[in-house]
This record gives structure tokens, sequence and C-alpha cells, in this order.
């Protein structure tokens, strides 16, 4: 079986899928339907001072998404960033995912129940899918990671650049700025 068909398989699959409460809808990567739990209230704090920030810099022609579908079936992934940066004209494209490639931020929030789905399965597959510039927050440390500029120089999808912050620090990104002072970090022991 072909890896577009099986893409095709888990995507009919998650189209009719009931998920449980806890879960958040599937997302999926390289032949796998990827369950995660729902995003606790700390983890969308940081969503909500992330947008609150962002918004007003976007201008009219550019809108922040909330835990959209983003896919790119030819490579076989759906992904759910927590927030993305696209064009108006994207979000109100006929499709129900967006296209990756008409985005020009996405940033991902890291879960304390599964750090690496941000850190290695979204970074193999965003610059895949050619999103400009991904950020991760990790409220589990403070930090903060802005990789831009996907290449394939090595054969594997990869960023050319990277950039490491910490809580406190001001970020630019393309022509937007992100304070991530009032940033809050994680309390507690459990959850996303």
């Amino acid at each position: 079986m072909s890896e577009q068909s099986v893409y095709r398989h888990l995507r009919e699959f998650r189209d009719v899928f009931d998920k449980p409460a806890p879960l958040a809808w599937p997302e999926i990567s390289h032949g796998q339907l990827l369950m995660m739990m729902s995003p606790k209230k700390q983890h969308q704090l940081v969503a909500h001072r992330v947008r609150v920030q962002l918004e007003p810099q976007l201008g009219e022609a550019l809108v922040l998404m909330l835990e959209t579908d983003m896919e790119d079936a030819a490579l076989g992934v759906l992904r759910i960033p927590d927030l993305v940066v696209i064009d108006e004209e994207e979000a109100v494209a006929e499709n129900d995912s967006i296209d990756p490639r008409r985005s020009h931020l996405v940033i991902e929030i890291v879960s304390r129940s599964n750090p690496d789905n941000d850190y290695e399965g979204k970074l193999r597959d965003y610059p895949a899918m050619g999103v400009p510039h991904y950020l991760i927050i990790d409220p589990r440390d403070g930090t903060a990671v802005h990789h831009w500029a996907p290449t394939r120089r090595t054969g594997t999808p990869t960023y050319d650049n990277r950039q490491h912050h910490t809580f406190g620090d001001t970020i630019t990104v393309g022509e937007w700025k992100l304070d991530t002072t009032g940033l809050p970090r994680y309390t507690g022991t459990t959850g996303r």
C-alpha cells in the first residue's frame, strides 16, 4: 500500500472518528494518527497572550488562526498548529484545511505531556510543508526557538536558520515582534 493511500485511509477515518472527550482531534504524520490531550488552560493562556500581541501587527490582509487543520496531502501530513498566520484570502478559500504553503508563521506551544511532537515531529514536517517561519514556545523552561528558511540542501527537509530565546526577550519573526516578558511558565506537573 502506498504512502498516499495510507494517508487517504487515515484521513477518511479521522473525518468520521468520534474522539474521546479529553483528546484533541488527531494529527496525521508518516502513516500514523497522532492523538494528543486537549490543551489545558495554562497552554491556552500562553496562546492567548501571543495572539493579543500579534493580531494588531498583522494588518488587514493577514489573520491569525487557532488550532486549524493544515494539510499537505501530497506529503501525507495533517497538522493542527496552535497558532498560524495566513492570508485572509486563504482563510476564506473553499477547502477546509489551510494550505501550509500559504502560511507565514506557525507557532506551537510545547505540551508538558508530549514535547517531542513540537521539537521533532513538527520540526520535521513544517519545513517539508514549506512553512517559512516556525516558532516553538516552551513554557516548561521559559524558552523559545525561532526556525526559518526551509531547505532541502541535505536531502532532508530542515530550516537553514535557528535562534534561541528566553522569556523576557523580544523575538522578531519576519516583520512582527513578540515580547515574551508576560508569557507564563507552566506550574504543576500534568497536562498540555
